[in-house]
């Protein structure tokens, strides 16, 4: 059986998303290596960026998150590296979200440059996990609800 976290990349094959989040950020000088890229691990660091703020546009922070006894860590992520980000280039992080949440929380990734094209692509998965026992647990009915109305909004605006 394939590992569910391997699967193909929804966004290189067109297809349509549940939902998207798009943070619009310039890269900073300290953030680039001496090829003046940006270097390849800040883009965690942007995805989370995006997540968080992807998380309370659904009217749900992390810290809310944690109030309820419920944590957020990775499990597992994957980049395609395509066209290097320049300093002081302004970028799109695109966050999108194919599958509904359960258990585990998918969430793929398209920055995209000022000229339209796509720098890289990637895919984070994240578990919910009961800050108690340290172990895998649905998603607070209050997370489900923000996203299934931020959802609903964006199924709208079309």
């Amino acid at each position: 059986m394939p590992d569910p976290q391997l699967q193909a990349n929804p966004i290189k094959s067109k297809q349509v998303p549940l939902y998207t989040y798009e943070l619009k950020l310039r890269s900073r000088y300290a953030e680039t290596d001496k090829m003046g890229y940006v270097y390849h691990g800040r883009f965690l660091e942007y995805f989370e960026q995006a997540r968080t703020e992807m998380i309370r546009e659904a009217g749900i922070s992390y810290l809310n998150l944690e109030e309820m006894g419920v944590m957020l860590p990775v499990a597992h992520v994957s980049i395609d590296y395509m066209r290097p980000v320049f300093y002081d280039e302004l970028i799109t992080i695109r966050v999108l979200i194919f599958d509904p949440p359960s258990t585990r929380l998918n969430t793929w990734y398209e920055v995209v440059g000022e000229d339209g094209k796509t720098r890289l692509t990637a895919h984070v998965v994240l578990v919910f996990v009961s800050e108690e026992t340290r172990r895998p647990c649905p998603p607070p009915a209050a997370f489900l609800e923000g996203m299934k109305a931020v959802m609903h909004k964006e199924d709208h605006q079309e």
